[in-house]
């Protein structure tokens, strides 16, 4: 009989995973996590339950000291992280960017080996610019004028236009005002629907109703519990 857990299409899997502080302490321990296809995942928990170091550990920023990380099926070599990390993107909270302007910091992720075959899409570009109420003249604003809801945007079109099979999310919208989340989860929600790849992706949030809106699965720290329930209105 087949093995329906590998043959089935998986874009990625942590399994039994665990990661340890310097100083030996766990800092979380046997989760578990698959992402297929089209999932959009929530991961909530309060503060300090691990979420983030768990969301690393996807992203493979963090090694793991137990358990397996899979990508399609199979395990990720060393040498294959560079271009792991070109296909499962983490976005964190804060977004660093690059001196120069919104377009340098766009085109700076094409610099690496790992994504020059990629398609440099300008449409796209301007189409993710549109759906943000920017106009094309954004594209030359130096980043360092930029306000904090701004730089997020900057960081998430950087990461959308590589492609990416897997997004890794923490918190990308806490400092957002409400207009621009909006316009945030509308975007990422238009780029899952959009793709013909049929991309996935996990964020952590603690906004209950966020999570509502566009998760389809919820992983719940720190037990690691994954559930098809969304979370209830309190």
């Amino acid at each position: 009989m087949p093995d329906t857990q590998t043959s089935a299409p998986c874009l990625l899997e942590a399994r039994q995973t665990g990661r340890q502080a310097s100083d030996g302490q766990w800092l979380n321990r046997n989760l578990s996590l698959r992402i297929d296809p089209g999932d959009r995942i929530a991961i909530s928990g309060p503060t300090g339950s691990g979420k983030s170091v768990f969301l690393r550990s996807l992203a493979m920023l963090d090694e793991i000291q137990e358990g397996t990380i899979l990508f399609h099926n199979e395990p990720v070599r060393d040498k294959q992280i560079p271009e792991y990390r070109s296909r499962v993107i983490y976005l964190q909270q804060r977004p660093i960017l690059i001196e120069g302007t919104v377009e340098s910091n766009l085109q700076f992720a094409f610099q690496f080996q790992v994504n020059q075959h990629k398609d440099h899409n300008p449409a796209t570009i301007r189409s993710f610019l549109e759906s943000f109420g920017r106009p094309d003249s954004f594209l030359k604003k130096k980043s360092s004028s930029l306000s904090g809801g701004e730089g997020q945007i900057v960081a998430l079109l950087r990461a959308l236009i590589l492609s990416p099979e897997v997004l890794l999310l923490d918190e990308p919208t806490s400092g957002l005002d409400p207009e621009t989340t909006e316009q945030f989860e509308s975007i990422i929600l238009q780029w899952l629907e959009s793709s013909e790849e049929s991309p996935a992706f996990v964020w952590i949030t603690h906004d209950r109703s966020q999570a509502q809106r566009l998760a389809d699965k919820v992983m719940r720290f720190p037990s690691g519990q994954v559930s098809n329930h969304l979370i209830p209105e309190s």
